[in-house]
């Protein structure tokens, strides 16, 4: 475990922001991922900053967000040894020839070798079935997402099986879930497949199919939101590098829900009891690495993203194995071209989705003709870097939910669609769900869509730096419960056609902050917010365009 897991001080991140700030206003030294200001292009340091910097871990309206992302928020992804071509496998670039079982046999060679980097090179590689990587550190890469491209003739119902939902209905989970290219450890795949066909539908998250996959290694005694370190019972299970789960159950007064919402007089007053949907996401899981351990002291990766207190029987537990360092890289992932089904009735010609990963990333992929574009099913601290979704029109062009956290989308594109939207479909554009915490969509392209907090309390999520149309609508059940929770921050948004849903959520958002949006006006899905009285949210520079400075925040965060 890197020494730069432990190493950061608040005395070294104030003295690090005030820097930061001031080289964006005076056009100072900075690096150049901070997009400095010169002085004839005049910044404002909002004030909400200024006090971010002196509370960074516990600001009571912005999440710190500066670790988001495969390890840390690395600039680098690894560059694992080459161990495997896809044409010594049978892989022919002639549009015609399933190339998916080979592609495959590739990827378990990679994974029986201990890992490695599986090539595809330039050309068109039809595939018939999904792709999957079950094992950790396999890099599948092609030669570039303009140049190597998956043709995939097949749907994910097709493949594996109708998949209902756990919650009832005629929905098709194949509308939020998995992936023709798919990165899950093996063995949890297995286990989904096999209950998708026994029509037992899952839990899809880390501790398995019926959510009794962990063992208890030891409790914790309360600590504070913000706190890199926690006192355990028994440290002895617990060694650097170990991935663990922190486990928070509610109790029957919904505190836990509360806490996630802000706390207060107005999610005191919110009834929780009949948001059956919402409350089967809880126990919150937020996994986490154990960076240093001294006596009954356990330093973590990651701040704590909540209080730590005993009414929620707060304890480190084990899961299922996960998968982590693996990452698919330069390729586009083209599906038949057929209209986009009905909503919530997607057949699954689906995109890239990381479940039960850890650390895990893609980079230089594009998905055109998909239903659902890029997803994180209870994966935390991955990484989508240069990513786009193409073509026909999708649902969810990007999605996380059940239970994922600090997870880094960057320099993403959703495209205009090319096909006039059928009717009964919906547009849903960045997703966030289930309880999911401190996620970052960060320079950013939304050329349709929305920013589309979808029920389920998530939390501490940060949006920024992001030209967005918004066009799109939001989703979720009512029982599925608030849209937001506490901490959500909107910082330097360009809305281009000026409407106001889910970009400026002051008056919806409990202990949000929205900054630098431009003037924006109530038009089409219009809200009103899920708690009564003061929301304690915060509005600053509102009605100016890419003038607030830092221009990004998770930027800003991830250098000091």
């Amino acid at each position: 475990m890197s020494e730069d897991y432990v190493s950061i001080t608040r005395r070294g991140l104030l003295g690090s922001a005030v820097a930061v700030a001031a080289a964006m206003v005076t056009g100072g030294p900075a690096t150049a991922a901070t997009a400095v200001a010169r002085p004839h292009d005049p910044g404002q340091v909002p004030t909400i900053w200024r006090e971010f910097t002196r509370s960074p871990f516990t600001h009571p309206q912005i999440p710190y967000v500066g670790r988001a992302g495969h390890r840390g928020g690395a600039a680098r992804f690894p560059r694992r040894p080459v161990v495997a071509d896809v044409s010594a496998y049978g892989a022919v670039a002639d549009g015609t020839t399933d190339c998916a079982p080979a592609i495959n046999r590739a990827i378990a060679a990679a994974g029986r070798a201990g890992g490695g980097t599986v090539l595809i090179p330039p050309g068109t590689f039809r595939i018939d079935g999904l792709i999957r990587i079950g094992h950790s550190n396999v890099v599948l890469r092609g030669a570039g997402s303009d140049r190597t491209k998956l043709y995939a003739t097949r749907n994910l119902t097709e493949l594996i099986g109708v998949y209902g939902s756990r919650y009832g209905g005629d929905k098709s989970s194949w509308s939020w879930a998995g992936g023709l290219i798919w990165l899950a450890p093996t063995a949890r795949w297995d286990s989904l497949v096999a209950a998708i066909k026994d029509k037992a539908w899952p839990f899809e998250g880390w501790t398995g199919n019926k959510r009794d996959e962990w063992e208890t290694l030891t409790t914790v005694a309360p600590a504070t939101r913000g706190s890199w370190s926690v006192t355990v019972a028994d440290p002895r299970p617990l060694k650097p590098g170990r991935l663990v789960l922190l486990r928070l159950a509610d109790d029957a007064d919904h505190t836990l829900l509360e806490h996630m919402s802000g706390g207060g007089p107005g999610p005191e007053a919110y009834y929780w009891d009949d948001k059956t949907k919402l409350t089967s996401y809880v126990p919150y899981e937020w996994p986490v690495r154990i960076a240093r351990v001294r006596g009954r002291k356990v330093t973590l990766e990651r701040p704590l993203p909540l209080d730590v207190r005993p009414e929620w029987d707060p304890r480190l537990t084990t899961h299922v194995e996960p998968l982590t360092g693996s990452g698919v890289e330069g390729l586009t992932l083209e599906a038949v071209e057929t209209p986009q089904s009905p909503h919530l009735l997607d057949k699954g010609y689906n995109g890239v989705v990381l479940q039960c990963a850890y650390d895990c990333w893609v980079d230089d992929v594009t998905v055109r003709h998909v239903d659902n574009g890029f997803g994180f099913v209870a994966a935390s601290a991955c990484t989508l870097r240069r990513t786009r979704v193409a073509g026909r029109g999708s649902h969810h062009p990007y999605f996380c939910r059940e239970g994922s956290h600090d997870n880094l989308v960057e320099d993403f594109t959703i495209e205009q669609r090319t096909v006039p939207a059928p009717p009964n479909t919906q547009l849903h554009g960045i997703n966030v769900e289930g309880l999911s915490s401190y996620n970052v969509w960060s320079r950013g392209d939304l050329r349709m869509g929305t920013f589309d907090s979808h029920r389920g309390l998530p939390f501490a999520n940060v949006r920024t730096d992001i030209t967005v149309d918004n066009n799109g609508r939001h989703g979720g059940d009512a029982s599925a419960g608030p849209l937001f929770g506490a901490r959500f921050t909107h910082w330097n948004i360009r809305v281009t056609n000026g409407r106001a849903g889910l970009m400026k959520i002051d008056g919806l958002a409990p202990y949000s902050a929205t900054v630098g949006v431009n003037e924006v006006t109530e038009f089409d899905q219009i809200d009103v917010p899920d708690f009564t009285g003061d929301l304690h949210s915060r509005l600053e520079l509102y009605g100016t365009t890419d003038v607030v400075r830092p221009r990004n925040l998770y930027e800003a965060q991830r250098d000091l």
